[in-house]
């Protein structure tokens, strides 16, 4: 999964968000600024919390920044978004379909997204956006 930000007029930076992979002094940044519990951010980042993705946002750039502050990090809503990579819109696929309540339409969409979808192959086997 990418965040990708993208400010009015200016150049897109897609960052990749494996919550698996933050640091520990990040995820307890996260945890601090969003008030949750790290299991209930990756929830409110995929469900589009606002706090929760400006946090992520604001320990995703710090990496290149180290001196950024958090009140500093301030966005429209339209300049940053979630995407899944190719091998995520599988795994969602397949899920659907082995639950056996695969709406065609939705696996047609899934589909569509797939083919556009960045390819992580490198990058191992798929694993579910939520840290557990």
């Amino acid at each position: 999964m990418y965040l990708v930000y993208k400010p009015d007029g200016g150049e897109a930076q897609r960052f990749p968000y494996k919550p698996q992979k933050l640091m520990s002094a990040e995820r307890e940044a996260l945890e601090r600024r969003s008030r949750m519990d790290f299991a209930d951010f990756t929830k409110g980042v995929l469900n589009g919390n606002a706090v929760c993705r400006r946090a992520l946002l604001w320990v995703l750039l710090k990496r290149e920044h180290p001196v950024l502050k958090y009140e500093d990090v301030d966005f429209s809503w339209d300049e940053l978004r979630l995407e899944y990579s190719k091998q995520e819109y599988e795994l969602m696929r397949d899920q659907i379909i082995e639950a056996g309540n695969a709406d065609p339409e939705q696996i047609d969409a899934l589909n569509r997204e797939i083919a556009t979808a960045i390819d992580e192959e490198s990058e191992g086997k798929a694993l579910p956006p939520i840290a557990v």
